[in-house]
């Protein structure tokens, strides 16, 4: 990539060579501009770079000044004929029938005249106000505002300027307030003024002139100096024509199919020469863009295939169409999605990666996890995890969409959940809408019955491994959503955990997981006691009291429950449950948090009892993400006394589970 720009800087700098020669505007070893106005020749800055002293430019603090005509400031040149000054709005305040005059422009010899049909005279001032513009010994324009004290409108007059001036008197006549007169480039009076008598808050306002050159300047100027410049003479041998409009002066032009600046020698040049250049550096570009277009491919085929692009792409082909291949999704449809990852998309970042929000070109909403790292010794596990996560479809487990493998870590894509996280929702509770005990219960129920479709009823088992909180999402029907699954990786097919390095969330962490490095379902199972316990308390997982900061939540909750003070650690909106739910809920979460893994329920024991909790009510309406489950007995309902559950269970080692 970077070869290829050089490659086009510099094929650039040559075909611009012959552009920039008939783009070509001031004297040789003359500079061009001064600020950003352009300087062209005949005019020059400095003596020795103009064609006479009365087309001479002071550069001065980056702003253009004439000094034959009262050091005005240049405002821009035209190369036709035309220039526009900054010139003073005049005012005077006096007495009634105070006349007065000033002439800001009387040299006859000189090269410049207000350009005829493209100013106007205008006057502000009291009603009954008279402005007179006189030139040359007659009336050029003349206006009075009126006395209409409804319209302060009717305090403003103007007229058009049709005649050439070399000069003249702006003259008025009033009683009251000042009185104010200007000449103004007609144009910017109708572009920048909703009301013209804001004029009178200007000192200068843009005046259009016009000029030309004398012959004797060129005579001058070739004698003094060189031939390396046009004359009126050589002009006519050359791609240019000089006119006189009023003698003794002249203009010259560029004959048609022609453009430059007529005024130097070979200043014009051929349309054709120019369009060639154009062309040549349209070309240049296009093929810039090909190369970078090429390199940008190449590198995107690169990614793939590291990312185990082939190998996923593999993966699909054996579903026989039971997954969807649009579930690959290219680099620039997630660019475009996210507004090219602007900041202001971001979801939420983690220690895994940072989630944006992005809307596809079908309009869904979509979360796109861009993951910080991945481990390149682990594609194939990472394959794994997006074919069996992508087939996932479970009501209460946010869906993956699909990834992205084209890029330098692969992007993984995930439906959009609106309404936040479970533990915004706990720490922010909003009056309007109270997270009762009843919302409590079932998302609890929802929760443990997507775990445990993920422990049991997928086609492999897949561990969480980070369940908290802020990893459980809420829909619009405050649905719970289970999200935040990482890489994947697959436990060996004899083994019933995985050694490795401890990841998760501190308050969340397995004691027995931190201990030995071993991950097991019941790692899962712990995590969600924790989870259990901030439905109960509303607490934090780590949370603070007047007395103490940094307390465990979870052995916080198991010593009050020892302590039989567990009311007094309930949230509000619990208390005003039932009871015997609410100690059926405490008491579950106390087992799910036993110290020992062995003595702890699997998911799907969980997900049984928080079903029962409410089975002899709602016998016949057993929720959904629970699939076929039992109902348990006289016998399974001794266990809330807070004795151990006995019962345990290993994952099978006919397959193999999914640490997440």
């Amino acid at each position: 990539m970077i070869l290829a720009l050089v490659q086009f800087q510099i094929i650039l700098l040559v075909l611009l060579l012959p552009v920039k020669a008939w783009a070509q505007t001031a004297a040789a070893n003359c500079t061009s501009t001064c600020g950003n106005v352009t300087i062209p020749f005949p005019f020059g800055i400095g003596e020795d770079c103009s064609l006479d002293s009365r087309l001479t430019v002071d550069c001065n603090h980056s702003k253009p000044y004439l000094g034959s005509i009262n050091n005005l400031e240049l405002l821009d040149i035209s190369i036709d004929g035309s220039m526009r000054i900054n010139y003073p709005v005049y005012n005077r305040c006096g007495k009634v029938d105070d006349m007065f005059g000033l002439k800001l422009l009387t040299d006859h010899t000189t090269p410049f005249i207000f350009s005829p049909n493209r100013n106007n005279f205008v006057g502000i001032g009291n009603c009954g106000n008279f402005s007179l513009l006189t030139g040359d010994d007659s009336v050029i324009a003349s206006c009075s505002t009126t006395c209409n004290q409804n319209n302060d409108a009717s305090r403003f007059c103007q007229k058009e300027v049709v005649s050439s001036l070399k000069g003249f008197f702006p003259t008025m006549a009033t009683a009251g307030e000042c009185p104010y007169s200007a000449l103004v480039e007609r144009q910017w009076l109708e572009d920048n003024l909703k009301n013209p008598q804001d004029i009178k808050h200007f000192t200068h306002v843009p005046v259009m002139l016009d000029w030309s050159v004398f012959t004797l300047m060129f005579d001058n100027f070739e004698k003094n100096k060189s031939k390396a410049y046009m004359s009126s003479s050589t002009c006519e041998k050359s791609a240019c024509s000089c006119f006189s409009a009023e003698f003794p002066t002249v203009q010259c032009k560029c004959l048609r199919g022609f453009q430059g600046n007529p005024y130097l020698l070979q200043g014009c040049q051929g349309l054709s020469a120019s369009f060639g250049s154009l062309f040549l550096v349209i070309g240049a570009w296009l093929l810039f863009i090909m190369i970078k277009r090429r390199n940008q491919i190449k590198l995107k085929e690169k990614h793939f295939k590291q990312n185990g692009g082939l190998l996923l792409e593999q993966r699909l082909t054996t579903f026989d169409g039971s997954v969807d291949t649009s579930k690959l999704f290219n680099s620039n449809e997630l660019d475009k999605a996210t507004d090219h990852f602007n900041i202001d998309r971001i979801l939420g970042q983690g220690g895994q990666g940072t989630v944006y929000k992005g809307m596809l070109a079908d309009g869904r909403i979509v979360a796109v996890k861009k993951s910080k790292v991945v481990d390149k010794s682990k594609l194939q596990e990472f394959i794994n995890e997006v074919v069996i996560l992508s087939q996932i479809i479970h009501r209460n487990v946010v869906k993956l969409l699909g990834c992205c493998l084209e890029t330098e870590v692969p992007l993984l894509v995930y439906e959009f959940i609106q309404n936040g996280t479970l533990f915004h929702y706990l720490q922010e509770q909003n009056e309007d809408l109270p997270f009762t005990w009843d919302m409590r219960l079932r998302i609890a129920i929802e929760i443990a019955g997507a775990l445990s479709y993920l422990h049991s009823a997928a086609s492999i088992p897949i561990y969480h491994r980070d369940i908290k909180t802020s990893n459980i999402l809420l829909d619009d029907k405050y649905r719970a959503k289970v999200a935040d699954f990482g890489t994947s990786r697959s436990i060996p097919v004899d083994d019933t955990h995985l050694t490795t390095k401890v990841q998760g969330t501190f308050g969340y962490f397995d004691p027995e997981y931190f201990q030995s490095n071993q991950f097991t379902d019941k790692s899962d199972v712990y995590s969600f006691g924790v989870v259990l316990v901030e439905l109960l308390t509303g607490q934090k997982p780590i949370f603070s009291t007047a007395t103490e900061e940094g307390i465990s939540l979870a052995s916080y909750f198991i010593i009050s429950m020892e302590e039989n003070k567990v009311c007094d650690i309930l949230d509000a909106q619990v208390k005003l449950g039932k009871e015997e739910e609410i100690m059926v809920m405490a008491n579950l979460a106390i087992r799910c948090l036993n110290l020992q893994g062995k003595q702890r329920p699997t998911m799907k024991q969980v997900a049984m009892e928080l079903e029962g909790i409410r089975a002899p009510e709602k016998i016949n309406n057993v929720h959904p993400s629970a699939g076929n489950l039992v109902y348990w007995d006289q016998e399974l309902f001794e266990a809330w006394d807070g004795s151990t559950f006995n019962s345990t269970s290993t994952p099978s080692t006919d397959t193999q589970p999914l640490i997440i």
